[in-house]
């Protein structure tokens, strides 16, 4: 998040039961779920990487690295709306997928909005929460990107493939 911005927008997005959302300056797009190729000896939370425009994207699954549900849709009539894809992270120069259930709405939120998030939030550890925002229907949770992702970690992933 940009220093000294008192507002900003967010992408957000559903995992599961909760809603999160990521800096929008960190979106480089979002697009439908594609087939991935899987990469034989990747991390258990990496599903693969595919191919968009002639660039190698490394898929990684946050269901399968915070231990989080997908999303359960019970009337065939709402699968529609409940179709995932991938957004796709620009991290300091370096590309990289997650999936997700839903896409939600982009939004602006003031930073004195943002509360420090509790001790444990739906699996994924406070070192990798921005913070909270209180919405009428719950929380907010806002990921920091860069701590979910190192860049050393990054790197092996594009060298893998």
């Amino acid at each position: 998040m940009a220093v000294g911005d008192s507002v900003f927008q967010l992408v957000t997005f559903q995992l599961g039961e909760e809603l999160y959302g990521v800096d929008i300056m960190d979106v480089k797009e979002i697009v439908k779920i594609q087939s991935v190729r899987s990469i034989p000896n990747a991390p258990y939370y990496v599903e693969g990487i595919f191919n968009l425009r002639s660039e190698i994207i490394p898929i990684i699954n946050l269901h399968k690295r915070f231990r989080l549900k997908k999303i359960e849709i019970k009337d065939d009539d709402m699968a529609d709306e409940f179709e995932g894809g991938f957004i796709i992270l620009n991290i300091d120069g370096l590309k990289i997928g997650i999936i997700i259930d839903r896409i939600a709405r982009v939004i602006s939120v003031s930073r004195d909005e943002i509360k420090p998030p509790p001790q444990m939030l739906s699996g994924i550890g406070t070192e990798h929460i921005h913070g909270v925002v209180r919405q009428d229907n719950g929380y907010l949770i806002i990921l920091d990107i860069r701590s979910l992702f190192n860049p050393k970690e990054l790197r092996k992933l594009l060298d893998i493939n």
